[in-house]
């Protein structure tokens, strides 16, 4: 708890008083690895705080994951659109490993968000972080190349390679398992 305390406090000035009001409304959860927050089909009524895990983001296109996002440790992430929209997930949202999280509910935050002008003002931070994550991940897909993509990850995200898949690492840089393999053989015979 210390932790998501941490993050909700890192976005702006809070109270004590503000942040205790906010806390009481998450809710700690295990999640064992393969486990779904949710899945195409249902509403996403909640937002979620990593404490200790990953989770990946997909879509499935004729059968096919294509990976959107991962998040790891103190990451604030939802749906965004199905829960600002209150539509029925297109996506689904899966642990790659045992991880602890805290979520909180749609209704809750809307508790939060009218307690105070600051805690409203973390509210909106926090998805405007979430948008702007789902908005590069479009944009590094479509202006640079697959070895471009590959070696920013590498860079950004070093441990996503020892704790997902590669096929997923692989669908997340837009290539197939295949081409990662041989992108990865090419680059480490330079």
């Amino acid at each position: 708890m210390e932790n998501l305390r941490n993050k909700i406090g890192s976005y702006n000035k809070l109270s004590d008083a503000e942040l205790e009001f906010a806390l009481q409304f998450y809710e700690k959860i295990e999640v064992k690895k393969g486990d779904y927050l949710f899945k195409a089909g249902q509403s996403v009524n909640h937002f979620f705080y990593v404490e200790k895990g990953c989770f990946c983001f997909y879509l499935l296109k004729d059968g096919v994951e294509q990976v959107l996002e991962f998040y790891t440790e103190n990451e604030v992430f939802t749906d965004l659109y199905a829960y600002l929209e209150s539509k029925l997930s297109a996506s689904f949202m899966k642990a790659t490993e045992d991880s602890t999280i805290y979520q909180v509910a749609k209704v809750n935050v809307e508790k939060i968000f009218n307690h105070s002008h600051q805690l409203e003002r973390f509210g909106r931070l926090s998805m405007q972080e979430s948008f702007l994550k789902s908005f590069r991940n479009a944009a590094r897909i479509k202006n640079r190349s697959n070895e471009e993509r590959y070696l920013r990850l590498l860079e950004k995200r070093p441990d996503l390679f020892q704790r997902v898949p590669q096929y997923l690492i692989a669908s997340y840089l837009g290539i197939t398992p295949v081409g990662l393999s041989k992108l990865r053989k090419r680059l480490t015979t330079h």
